[in-house]
């Protein structure tokens, strides 16, 4: 069982990592801002879903997979550079309207949240990441290592979750500004199909 002093601490650390730069929190400020901020929150419960995966992964030994073979971790990322290149040829292609007839509309719920999971689980650097980050608080002595994962993994999922809800909260506000524009909208849609650019060759090219 997880110490309380333990998950405490495991949580102001992954508070801090949930806000530095990473391919995570651009996404979800970047959709925010084009989309929206149900869209936002929707992606960012899609991310948080897909933590699931990473939290399963290391507690069955999977993750050790990807940290040890080349062709599935070259797999898996490959996959993920594709669907982020996707991602931005939705985006360069975006329509473009006044306030809430913008893209936003053309997206279901559902949708919206399988991006967030989908940008997630084909992201081996988080897999190897969990796998390098939440046995370092767990501890033998009390008990399965197993569960300790799983509870660690649920304590990184909250912060996650808050720190990713914020961002997006506050980039809709800032989105909202653009939607009463054409051509700011158009602008905003182009640098964020360049930033998923961006992002997918930096997970292409990404080493174990």
């Amino acid at each position: 069982m997880l110490h309380f002093d333990t998950a405490l601490t495991f949580f102001a650390a992954s508070v801090l990592l949930a806000l530095s730069p990473g391919p995570d929190n651009v996404f979800v400020l970047l959709h925010s801002a084009v989309h929206g901020r149900k869209a936002g929150l929707l992606v960012v419960l899609g991310l948080c879903s897909g933590l699931l995966f990473h939290t399963a992964a290391v507690a069955l030994g999977l993750a050790a997979v990807f940290a040890a073979s080349a062709t599935a971790f070259t797999a898996l990322k490959l996959l993920g550079a594709g669907y982020l290149l996707y991602l931005a040829w939705g985006a360069w292609h975006a329509p473009v309207g006044i306030a809430d007839t913008a893209t936003e509309s053309e997206m279901s719920p559902l949708q919206t949240y399988l991006r967030g999971v989908i940008m997630n689980i084909t992201n081996p650097k988080v897999a190897i990441f969990f796998l390098a980050f939440l046995p370092q608080f767990a501890d033998p002595t009390q008990g399965s290592m197993a569960l300790q994962i799983v509870q660690l993994g649920a304590v990184f999922m909250l912060a996650a979750l808050l720190t990713f809800s914020a961002v997006a909260w506050f980039a809709a506000g800032f989105g909202q500004v653009f939607k009463q524009s054409h051509t700011a909208q158009r602008v905003l849609n182009r640098v964020a199909s360049v930033v998923f650019v961006g992002l997918a060759l930096r997970l292409a090219t990404a080493q174990r």
